[in-house]
C-alpha cells in the first residue's frame, strides 16, 4: 500500500519542481526527501522526475500520476474533517419518523429547515409512518427520532411532550355547520366521523375517542382514511366530518370548511420519541433545534 507521507512529498516536489524548496516546505532535510522520492519511484515501478544538476521536471508518468496522488490526499484531508465533525456530532445520518398530520405543521417545516441550515453535513432521511409503529421503529433503531401523537408502549423509548395542538372540525362546505362560528361535539355527533383505520395505530384517533368519552358524546363512526389528506378528501366528498389538528387548515381543499371547537380540551398531543438507552449526538441536536423553534413561536 502506498505511503501517504511519500505521496505528500511527491506532491510538494511536483509543485515546487525544486528539491531544496520542497524540503523547506516540508521541514525536512533535502537528502531524506530525495531518498523518500526514490523509494516511491521504486514502489511504483517508474520514474516520477527527470533530475539534472540544475532542473527538476515531471516525467510523462509523473504528470499522469500527479492528479491521482492529489486526489488521494484531498480525500484523506476530507476524511479527517468529516471524522472531526462526526466526533462532534455535526455530521452523519439522522432518520426522522413522523405521522402525517404533524408534517403539515409550521413546527415541522421550520425545524427541518433550521436543522438543515445548522447541520449541513448531516444527511436527514424522513420516514412517514403511523403512530402505532413509530415507537417500535425508534426502539429497534430504524428511526433515530420520532414525532408522534401516541405514547410509546416500550420502555426502550423515551417520550418528551412538545405540547398540544388544538383540534378543529373539518366539515363539508355544503353542511349547515359550515355557516357557524364554532361547532361542538354534540353537533358533530349527528354526522359520521372520519378517522384513521382502527388497525392503523393512530394517536390522533386515541385523542379524539378519549375526547368523545370524556364529554359523554356518542361517536358515530364513518369511513376511514390512511392519510390526513385522504380524510379531508372524504370530508370534501360529503362522507362525514373529521376532527383534525389546526395545522390541517393548510390543506385548502375545495368543498371543505374548518371550524374551531367549542370544547377547549379538544386537543391532540405532540410527542418527540428517542431511544432511552442509545445516545445520539445528532438526535440531541435535533431536539435542541425543536426546542428553539418552539420557544420562538
Amino acid at each position: 500500500m502506498l505511503d501517504l507521507r511519500k505521496l505528500r512529498y511527491f506532491l510538494t516536489v511536483a509543485e515546487e519542481l525544486h528539491f531544496g524548496r520542497a524540503a523547506l516546505r516540508l521541514h525536512l532535510a533535502q537528502p531524506p526527501l530525495t531518498r523518500q522520492i526514490s523509494a516511491l519511484e521504486t514502489e511504483l515501478g517508474f520514474k516520477l522526475f527527470d533530475r539534472t544538476s540544475r532542473t527538476v521536471s515531471l516525467t510523462a508518468q509523473g504528470r499522469s500520476f500527479l492528479p491521482y496522488a492529489r486526489s488521494v490526499l484531498e480525500q484523506v484531508e476530507l476524511a479527517q474533517v468529516i471524522a472531526g465533525k462526526l466526533a462532534a456530532g455535526t455530521a452523519g445520518q439522522l432518520t426522522l419518523g413522523y405521522v402525517s398530520s404533524i408534517a403539515l405543521s409550521d413546527l415541522f417545516s421550520q425545524a427541518i429547515q433550521a436543522f438543515a441550515q445548522g447541520f449541513p453535513d448531516v444527511q436527514l432521511t424522513l420516514v412517514e409512518c403511523a403512530s402505532g409503529s413509530l415507537g417500535a421503529q425508534v426502539a429497534d433503531g430504524r428511526l433515530d427520532v420520532g414525532l408522534s401523537r401516541l405514547l410509546p408502549q416500550s420502555q426502550a423509548v423515551q417520550a418528551l411532550s412538545l405540547g398540544e395542538e388544538r383540534l378543529w372540525a373539518a366539515v363539508s362546505s355544503e353542511s349547515p355547520l359550515a355557516g357557524q362560528t364554532q361547532v361542538s361535539l354534540a353537533q358533530l355527533s349527528a354526522y359520521p366521523l372520519i378517522l384513521f383505520p382502527p388497525d392503523y395505530g393512530s394517536g390522533l384517533n386515541q385523542s379524539i375517542e378519549q375526547l368523545y368519552r370524556h364529554h359523554g358524546v356518542p361517536l358515530r363512526a364513518g369511513p376511514t382514511g390512511r392519510q390526513i389528506t385522504s380524510i379531508i378528501a372524504l370530508v370534501a366528498a360529503g362522507q362525514g366530518v373529521a376532527l383534525v389538528p389546526e395545522c390541517t387548515q393548510s390543506l385548502m381543499n375545495k368543498g371543505v370548511t374548518y371550524k374551531p371547537m367549542v370544547e377547549v380540551d379538544a386537543c391532540a398531543q405532540l410527542l418527540v420519541l428517542t431511544p432511552a438507552a442509545r445516545k445520539s449526538l445528532l438526535a440531541d441536536a435535533f431536539l435542541a433545534v425543536l426546542t428553539q423553534v418552539l420557544n420562538n413561536e
